[in-house]
């Protein structure tokens, strides 16, 4: 009887439009009450109001993820109408399948664990209030975002979570560097966001249409439509397909769009978590799996998509060996597990990409808020030369990171060695001539992954501590109202991938395939079966061996490395490395230095205060303020203002009359 209910399409209607819409606005009830009324309720009652509704949120979407799991029905509702102008009509909707549900349950578990945990970690900010308005600010976008049935809804989602960012990373608005971190972040998302712009304007130009259900509907039948630009023929879904993607490559911070992730870090520790790990820089890897549709069609995209995410896994990997802010290094890990999902759903495993985008957010989140409970013991300091020994000292915390940092590298049996082997398993399905390269790309990745992680997990916990005696007397285990959060993500961080591999990647799973397009020919699922097992295990072997080269590096011979950095060759690439591959000196050198001297010299010296300012309003008030001048009446004598007025009145006078004569001489005539 209840199955008979719950699969009633009148019943699950009315969950979906009433309950499921009320749910989702929630957060933005949170963040209006608290930004008009917090003054009066306190810190206290700020974080109790925002930490009820967002768990409140956590129930209503797992409720209907349960219906959505029994009823396996896509549901498309238009709430109000948008924009109606001739055949442009855009409505307020809500598109409800396996991913967005997937994607809403995460933004929800993370966004209530980063509020518990703020109510601690910033306890001492007397703006806290603020922070949490913005926290529940920028989770209804990020769910709007993920809800959303059509392009444009997407944008504006897309833009509110970009200035919530924008607001959260510079909070400390007093530190010169979170102030330049924040409009780094801003402007470089910019550049990714009119990409996006301009792959909603061709959008409409090819199927008049923005609604998801329309478009995509109709995509094979422009799959071999071609755009006539400048002389040359290009086909529209490779055109629409690029401008999406380098969207998404701003917000999920892939290589050339990447530089604004690591400076992030100038935020507080717990938007870290809540941005960069689980929500915000997945965006761009969602966007990508929504048009799955529209990317089967592109072999040329798809391509781009694999060879840029394998190259953007390596390139953070390599960056994060020799960083020493323990933020910066979870941050470069983050930009190589995005590259990992961008490379899977390149080679057409989207539900891969996806599982991992949803382990990934758990693990990440974990490593992040036990990072936050590092540096909030140890007097806020991030380098990690300046600790040591701290697993006995922080047992909690040192649990928690050792479980974040095994799912991070695939230890067996963690969340994310269920996700990332698939991944890496479909890559070496697609060894070929052109794309063999990514194949390498990600298990050299691998292999740095884990090395990275356990030169992070040694120095900070199993090495002396190097820091001051002042500062190791204040270390301290965290308070336990930091436990439910950290709790809640180190049973992601552990159940995750094992609960929902069938969900994912089962071969009799239809969860995804109303939510997911795949070509046939392409799908890859029941070919990974039957690779050997001797090849299923070489991502093992590569963690592994990352595992133990990190470990006997720095354990054993930690006082013959500044001897081996002696060799030239191997200092240059330690450099190379450290700063980042020279993208940021490239960036100012030939593109920020020469922007900012064409924008001084010509755009505001020559154009503005010159042709603009000659010909418009200062050129216009100067000249006349001069004629006025030169002619000047007002001088004080009597006499001078009696000549003018009886002058003036013989002028009009003799005028007049001459005047009159002409029109009489006219009419005589």
């Amino acid at each position: 009887m209840i199955f008979e209910l719950i699969t009633n399409k009148t019943f699950t209607f009315l969950i979906y439009h009433n309950f499921f819409l009320w749910v989702l606005l929630l957060p933005l009830i949170s963040a209006i009450t608290i930004s008009f009324i917090g003054r009066f309720l306190g810190k206290k009652g700020a974080i109790i109001i925002a930490s009820i509704l967002m768990l409140t949120n956590i129930y209503g979407i797992l409720l209907t993820l349960q219906v959505y799991y029994i009823s396996n029905q896509i549901i498309n509702v238009k709430i109000i109408p948008w924009i109606l102008s001739f055949n442009l009509n855009i409505f307020w909707g809500c598109y409800i399948d396996g991913v967005s549900l997937f994607m809403l349950t995460l933004i929800s578990v993370v966004s209530t664990t980063v509020h518990l945990y703020s109510y601690s970690y910033m306890s001492t900010d007397p703006h806290i209030i603020r922070f949490v308005s913005y926290l529940s600010f920028f989770t209804f976008f990020m769910e709007v975002l993920v809800i959303s049935d059509n392009f444009l809804q997407i944008f504006f989602a897309w833009e509110g979570v970009g200035i919530c960012s924008y607001l959260l990373i510079g909070f400390w608005n007093s530190r010169l560097q979170a102030n330049k971190s924040s409009l780094k972040a801003l402007i470089v998302n910019r550049i990714g966001d009119l990409g996006l712009i301009l792959g909603i304007f061709l959008t409409y130009f090819t199927f008049k249409s923005l609604d998801f259900t329309i478009v995509f509907s109709l995509t094979p039948y422009f799959s071999y439509k071609y755009l006539y630009i400048y002389n040359n023929y290009f086909p529209v879904l490779e055109v629409l397909s690029f401008f999406m993607f380098i969207g998404a490559m701003g917000k999920s911070a892939q290589l050339g769009l990447h530089t604004w992730l690591p400076d992030a870090m100038e935020g507080p520790t717990p938007v870290s978590a809540l941005i960069h790990a689980a929500t915000m820089v997945t965006a761009g890897v969602f966007l990508v799996i929504r048009i799955s549709p529209i990317l089967e069609y592109t072999f040329v995209m798809l391509n781009i998509i694999a060879f840029l995410g394998a190259l953007t896994a390596f390139f953070a990997a390599s960056i994060g060996l020799v960083q020493n802010d323990i933020k910066k290094i979870v941050a470069y890990s983050t930009c190589s597990q995005l590259g990992y999902m961008f490379c899977s759903c390149g080679l057409s495993n989207y539900t891969s990409g996806f599982f991992h985008l949803f382990n990934h957010g758990f693990f990440k989140a974990l490593l992040f808020l036990g990072s936050g409970c590092i540096i909030h013991s140890i007097l806020d300091e991030q380098d990690l030369r300046k600790m040591g020994g701290l697993n006995f000292l922080m047992p909690i915390t040192y649990i928690c990171i050792l479980v974040g940092s095994l799912a991070l590298i695939g230890f067996p049996f963690l969340s994310g060695f269920y996700s990332k082997d698939i991944i890496l398993e479909v890559a070496f399905l697609n060894i070929k001539v052109y794309n063999s390269f990514i194949y390498f790309l990600l298990y050299i990745t691998t292999f740095l992954t884990s090395f990275y992680s356990t030169r992070m997990l040694y120095i900070v916990f199993h090495s002396y501590n190097n820091s001051f005696k002042t500062y190791i007397k204040q270390i301290h285990e965290v308070d336990y109202n930091y436990l439910p959060s950290l709790f809640t993500l180190f049973l992601g961080s552990l159940f995750s991938g094992y609960y929902f591999k069938q969900t994912f990647l089962g071969l009799n799973n239809s969860f995804f395939k109303n939510s997911i397009f795949i070509i046939p020919n392409y799908d890859s699922s029941i070919d990974i079966e039957f690779i050997p097992f001797m090849y299923k295990n070489i991502p093992l072997f590569c963690t592994l061996g990352g595992f133990i080269i990190s470990y006997f590096t720095f354990k054993i011979v930690k006082k013959k490395i500044n001897f081996v950095l002696d060799s030239t060759l191997i200092l240059y690439i330690y450099k190379f490395f450290y700063k980042k591959w020279y993208f940021d000196q490239i960036y100012n050198i030939f593109f920020i230095k020469n922007t900012l001297f064409f924008s001084y010299h010509f755009i505001f010296k020559k154009l503005d205060k010159g042709i603009v300012e000659n010909f418009g309003p200062y050129g216009l008030s100067y000249k006349v303020f001069n004629i006025v001048k030169y002619f000047n009446l007002q001088t004080g004598y009597l006499l001078h203002y009696s000549f003018i007025f009886l002058f003036t009145f013989v002028y009009l006078l003799i005028a007049f009359t001459l005047f009159g004569l002409y029109n009489n001489i006219i009419c005589f005539y």
